[in-house]
């Protein structure tokens, strides 16, 4: 009789709470897997690779195409056991069907938002941010939500629900894209970025922690070499976007709202202008007013300062000023100017040390370590999972060549194997990796830079070598140029700031005072 039926019936429960737990779990874990074994149980299909460690894999992975073939029926079925008047047993279940409907609707436009993604990266000028497909999501979320007698919560925030599908989309893929490899430290890398854009929590999320997120700044730290602008990438690409629903449209770009700054690579005065902007009559040469990167960041924006463990101590201060109030001055000017977007530090330098040295602020540190990410060397990876090689020089070479990228990259993966060995340590790390690939399809040769703490090699001559084959990066370059420069100059910091046309204050912070003592130990 219509009515006096319960919702679900015997095992329906778990599957739902099971569909919820996979719908909220950070993809990127093996719990995301388990959870797929958990709900098909015999059903579950083994695969050579697991779908979430490597691109492209989950449109054609045989678990997730079950699941989402589940997911449409059962929830169809409790639409019409609904509408005839069956009863939940508690408001949990009503719940677990609304979580249901929304996994359902994700999956059933997963393929327009990855197609949206393409568009805006492949655009040359400017990037739409139409979305006309949220017509056909919100008739299909009504069908399925608008139920007589029942207030589902989803239903009245729908350009909300729409906005985070946007964005866990642009996650997958620039976590998917930038990070790639199938080790265990890449895939921890992967979860840990996952985090950072959404927490440990996606419930939360969603309610309420989506318009927060720029309040918290992410701190990567690692090796050179690394690929830490790669994670800034990512981050700053999957930031939550709101949806203007009678517009059809994003309120704003996702690919132009990222600008990154490499802080070694210009002089403090220029790096103060260049993030804070300045007034006309500032300084020499400020012949007109100019607004910096934390003013024309737009609020949904963020900005990457790269190589923060260099920062002149001065502008370390101004910068805890930012993150403590929001707040700013252009240089000259003393009208304070509201900073929305988020900032990304990156850093290969051991900041306790520049702390404990008192060249690193404590203060700022702790005002950028709420977030951290940690970035492993490509010799844990190796170690961990050979066949990453493999999966990182195509990536490479696709990036070098497009056309022809797989040969290319079997032809280095034989080479590194055969000339430098399975056991090499790439302390270079990726980027020694990209240099090696450049060397092998320019001259099917490279010869990596030999560490003089072994060889005993005069560190003049180690300096030139690595310039050669560009196996250090900006920062590494200048400390060590910089330090060089001091000794010529019989160690005195006004003559090494003269001749480098720097700062003293910035000549002081680049003395590399191991590398000083080689250069002392050679004639």
């Amino acid at each position: 009789m219509t009515g006096t039926n319960r919702l679900l019936r015997p095992g329906e429960r778990r599957t739902l709470q099971a569909v919820a737990k996979l719908s909220y779990c950070n993809p990127f874990l093996p719990e995301r897997i388990d959870c797929e074994r958990l709900l098909l149980g015999e059903d579950y299909t083994k695969t050579a690779l697991a779908w979430n460690l490597s691109p492209g894999l989950e449109q054609d992975d045989p678990n997730v195409a079950a699941i989402c073939a589940r997911a449409e029926t059962l929830a169809a079925g409790l639409r019409e056991r609904l509408l005839d008047g069956d009863v939940p047993a508690d408001a949990d279940e009503l719940q677990l069907y609304e979580e249901l409907v929304l996994f359902v609707l994700y999956y059933r436009n997963s393929a327009a938002f990855a197609e949206l993604i393409g568009k805006a990266l492949a655009a040359t000028g400017a990037r739409s941010t139409r979305a006309a497909f949220y017509e056909g999501f919100r008739r299909d979320a009504q069908h399925l939500l608008d139920l007589p007698g029942r207030d589902l919560p989803a239903l009245h925030e729908l350009p909300h629900v729409f906005a985070c599908y946007y964005q866990i989309r642009r996650a997958f893929h620039h976590i998917f894209y930038n990070l790639v490899g199938t080790s265990g430290p890449t895939a921890r890398l992967r979860a840990a970025v996952w985090q950072s854009i959404f927490s440990h929590d996606l419930r939360r999320y969603r309610r309420t922690l989506h318009a927060r997120m720029a309040d918290f700044a992410t701190l990567i730290v690692g090796p050179s070499g690394t690929g830490k602008e790669l994670v800034a990438r990512a981050i700053g690409f999957a930031r939550y976007i709101p949806f203007r629903a009678q517009a059809l449209e994003f309120a704003e770009d996702f690919y132009g709202s990222f600008q990154g700054l490499n802080l070694t690579a210009l002089a403090p005065t220029l790096i103060e202008s260049e993030l804070f902007g300045h007034k006309r009559g500032a300084f020499t040469g400020a012949i007109a007013d100019r607004p910096g990167y934390f003013e024309t960041c737009p609020p949904l924006g963020t900005v990457f300062l790269d190589e923060i463990g260099d920062l002149d101590p001065a502008i370390q201060v101004k910068l805890l000023h930012v993150l403590q109030n929001r707040t700013f001055q252009r240089a000259g000017d003393t009208k304070a100017r509201k900073f929305q977007g988020k900032i990304i530090a990156a850093t290969n330098r051991d900041l306790g040390a520049a702390i404990e040295s008192r060249e690193f602020r404590a203060d700022l540190y702790y005002r950028l370590c709420g977030d951290v990410v940690e970035m492993p060397s490509l010799r844990e990876r190796l170690s961990d999972d050979p066949a990453e090689l493999r999966h990182l020089l195509l990536f490479l070479a696709r990036r070098e060549l497009g056309q022809g990228a797989e040969a290319l990259a079997a032809e280095v993966e034989q080479f590194v194997l055969q000339q430098l060995g399975a056991d090499y340590a790439w302390p270079g790390n990726v980027r020694e990796l990209e240099q090696c690939l450049r060397n092998v399809l320019l001259r099917h040769a490279y010869h990596p830079r030999r560490s003089a703490t072994i060889t005993g090699e005069d560190p003049r001559a180690e300096l030139a070598q690595a310039v050669r084959s560009c196996s250090l990066d900006a920062g590494e370059l200048l400390r060590r140029y910089t330090t060089l420069v001091y000794l010529d100059e019989d160690q005195n910091l006004e003559a090494t700031a003269r001749r480098l046309d720097l700062d003293r204050r910035t000549v002081k912070r680049h003395v590399e005072a191991a590398f000083a003592a080689r250069l002392r130990q050679k004639p």
